[in-house]
């Protein structure tokens, strides 16, 4: 996607990625981490990272005014991680149901280009199924093609 991202580092593993949100709250540091769940099934982590702990607070809200640059950026880790690991399948849900939400328009907002890379699948009712718009998901699955 050709989306307005901040730039990432990564950890020699590709299952961290670290970058710094910019805004009017200031400079906040982000965490993007892949954690395997099980085979080749991975959740990515999302939030603000305690640097003394390193753990993520993904029940933040941080209203930095740039929800866009920073979904843009998770994507752009989501995209790198799986060119790394191909076979992943990465289940991601947000921590609430709105985040959840927010998640669904962002894949709906850019479904033309993550639907040539991708396949996603939207968890409805206990149950997988092909990703259709406007439909609200409890998670998401995605692997590549």
């Amino acid at each position: 996607m050709h989306l307005p991202k901040y730039q990432y580092k990564t950890n020699p593993d590709f299952l961290d990625y670290e970058f710094i949100s910019e805004g009017p709250k200031g400079s906040i540091k982000k965490l993007v981490r892949f954690s395997k769940i099980e085979g080749n099934v991975f959740n990515p982590g999302f939030g603000d990272l305690d640097e003394l702990t390193g753990e993520i607070s993904d029940t933040i809200v941080s209203n930095n005014n740039n929800s866009h640059i920073v979904l843009a950026t998770v994507a752009g880790a989501v995209h790198d991680f799986t060119i790394h690991y191909p076979k992943a399948i990465v289940v991601a849900k947000g921590s609430t149901h709105s985040r959840t939400r927010l998640y669904r328009m962002g894949i709906t907002n850019h479904w033309h280009e993550i639907s040539i890379d991708f396949n996603v699948y939207g968890l409805k009712e206990a149950s997988w199924e092909l990703f259709q718009e406007r439909r609200d998901y409890e998670a998401f699955l995605i692997h590549r093609k």
